[in-house]
């Protein structure tokens, strides 16, 4: 493997504050868990009308290892037990759909769950059009939603996460998902709590507004709840995900940041309906930025054309430029991935991909549900842009609850489309000593650095440049790496920059003179048998960088994104079993990959 960067020895710059240094046995103990954040079941109005069935029970279940059965039939069971889970309902009626269906309950006598029941797709959301504007027009649906049904429900989903967490072995959180789309646009949150109960929940039924959902949760705060929200899918907001003014179109405050900071320390980077890093009509130069990009709205078939304000990179950069004219940033936040699944299975494997949910029959009929049937009478059907992805990584001392947020809260998270990629990412200005190739290398970089997540900081500027140490390991299961690189942001006057470095890859490869990049990897993906080789890439990747255009008077940003040789995509699968051509439009062989938590470098304490 080579490295790309300038390697220096390192003293302690007076124009630096020293960085929080771990505590002894804490850094150097984490180890790496793998969990799903995103997950709904029968619970979801929307699931359960698109035939799903599974219980919060079941997913914990598969989550575990167990086998399920799909709406469409097939039996799917995870390749590998993950660590740590959290169902996350929709709140908006959670339950009320279930109960519909169910001839036993008395919402089922409701001339309206008729069409809950039916099985219907188009019926199912007709009826939740219904009940949504009746709720909105302030005359709900009798015995729909009572605060009554709420507190059982939600009591139902407490009980369901706490039979299955079980610590030091696998981790299950309280959580739901609230749901605000206006006009299409996503803006919806998972709501992760880390205790052992949790209020009843607030909803966008309450209000559609991020800011009121933030307060709620201060005030619950206040009562002894640790929680926290995720917002997922920006990149199906159309702009409104990472906006420059607040929802109500007023001016950001520092305030506002420290409140949004404070509530949404992490941000789905992937998922099932598309990877948010970032857009090639944002990073025009980024070799690696079209991958799995979902580019219509969420509830419709239009289009999305606003990039800006939809992608964390961009965000990022947004942020920095707050950071340097106003002295705020308001999306200090850390990635996680997740799948957005709403049929109670993870589907995050290529070969063994379930897609969302929906009564298909076999797998043939499901194969082409998602390829080539169009779900709704559009030219193009959605789903076929969809991913098998994600999954968050942690650096957790233990597979507890407590552990584990702690690792969200100080945002040591990354997020993977799939593969269980390990990832380690330190920075610091004094980080000499530090040898990647030496057995005590991390723990000389948790006291010597910051691990992902942290902040480098500087007082008055003119001081040395950091340097960072990457390391990656293949999943054990997976595909061999290409290469780590380092994504830099920083800002000037205002006006944010980026740049895409690679720092460590495999094989010897050269980079190009003029870019700096290095040249693909290869490819050894066979698109009849739709099997690869690990004769190229590399088991393990790491190496030390140091920034050699460091400017010590400029805010920046910089996270890693690791990337694995090419291996087949789902629907190559799905072509195969269909005996169809493979649709065009799609790439036959993607490079899975892991973003990392940033190491942010504040010019000045913030």
């Amino acid at each position: 493997m080579k490295a790309l960067g300038i390697f220096w020895t390192a003293t302690l710059i007076a124009t630096f504050s020293v960085p929080a240094m771990a505590e002894p046995g804490e850094g150097p103990d984490r180890k790496a868990l793998f969990g799903e954040l995103h997950m709904h079941t029968q619970w979801s109005f929307d699931a359960y009308y698109m035939s799903t069935r599974a219980t919060p029970d079941d997913a914990y279940e598969y989550a575990k290892g167990k086998p399920k059965k799909h709406p469409n039939g097939q039996t799917f069971q995870i390749s590998r037990p993950l660590d740590f889970m959290a169902v996350t309902d929709h709140g908006k009626f959670m339950g009320v759909f279930m109960r519909m269906g169910d001839p036993t309950h008395p919402l089922s006598k409701l001339p309206i769950a008729k069409g809950v029941a039916s099985g219907d797709i188009n019926e199912g959301r007709k009826a939740y059009r219904e009940i949504l504007a009746a709720a909105k027009a302030g005359t709900p649906i009798k015995g729909v939603f009572t605060s009554e049904l709420r507190q059982e429900v939600w009591g139902q989903v407490i009980a369901s996460a706490n039979r299955h967490n079980a610590p030091g072995t696998f981790t299950a959180f309280i959580g739901y998902e609230w749901t605000s789309t206006p006009n299409g646009q996503n803006l919806h949150r998972n709501v992760i709590f880390e205790g052992d109960t949790a209020p009843v929940l607030f909803t966008d039924l309450e209000s559609s507004n991020p800011e009121d959902l933030w307060a709620w949760m201060d005030g619950i705060r206040e009562d002894g709840h640790k929680v926290l929200a995720i917002p997922h899918n920006m990149n199906l907001s159309d702009g409104r995900g990472f906006e420059r003014l607040t929802t109500d179109k007023m001016p950001f405050t520092s305030e506002y940041a420290d409140t949004r900071n404070r509530n949404e320390p992490l941000v789905e980077v992937t998922q099932i309906k598309g990877t948010s890093e970032t857009h090639p009509a944002l990073s025009p130069n980024d070799e690696f930025a079209d991958f799995e990009l979902v580019q219509i709205y969420v509830a419709q078939e239009n289009p999305i054309t606003n990039f800006r304000g939809s992608y964390v990179r961009d965000a990022y950069r947004t942020g920095l430029e707050f950071q340097d004219v106003m002295d705020f940033n308001p999306y200090r936040f850390g990635l996680v991935g997740a799948s957005d699944s709403h049929s109670g299975i993870v589907p995050v494997e290529e070969n063994n991909y379930s897609s969302m949910s929906g009564n298909a029959g076999t797998p043939e009929e499901a194969a082409a549900g998602r390829l080539i049937i169009p779900q709704d009478p559009i030219k193009k059907p959605k789903r076929r842009y969809f991913g098998a992805s994600g999954l968050t990584g942690v650096w957790s001392e233990e597979n507890t609850r407590a552990s584990i947020f702690g690792a969200f809260r100080r945002k040591e998270t990354w997020g993977t489309t799939g593969p269980r990629i390990q990832v380690r990412f330190f920075g610091g200005i004094h980080m000499g000593g530090v040898d990647t190739d030496k057995s005590d290398w991390i723990e000389k970089a948790y006291k010597k650095g910051v691990s992902m997540g942290g902040v480098v900081e500087g007082k008055h500027g003119n001081g040395s440049a950091p340097t960072f140490a990457v390391w990656a390991i293949k999943d054990p299961d997976g595909a061999n790496l290409d290469r780590i690189q380092i994504v830099k942001g920083w800002a000037a006057d205002g006006i944010s920059h980026e740049r895409v470095i690679d720092v460590v890859w495999s094989g010897d490869r050269v980079p190009d003179p003029e870019t700096g990049k290095v040249p693909a990897v290869g490819n050894t993906v066979d698109l009849e048998t739709l099997e690869y080789t690990n004769t190229i890439g590399a088991v393990e990747l790491k190496g030390l960088w140091t920034d050699p255009d460091f400017n010590g008077n400029m805010n920046a940003f910089y996270y890693v994104r690791v990337l694995e040789i090419p291996t087949p995509r789902w629907s190559m699968f799905d072509a195969k079993l269909l005996g169809v051509p493979h649709p065009p439009e799609l790439h036959k062989t993607i490079q899975e990959r892991a973003y990392t938590s940033p190491i942010r470098y504040d010019r000045r304490s913030y």
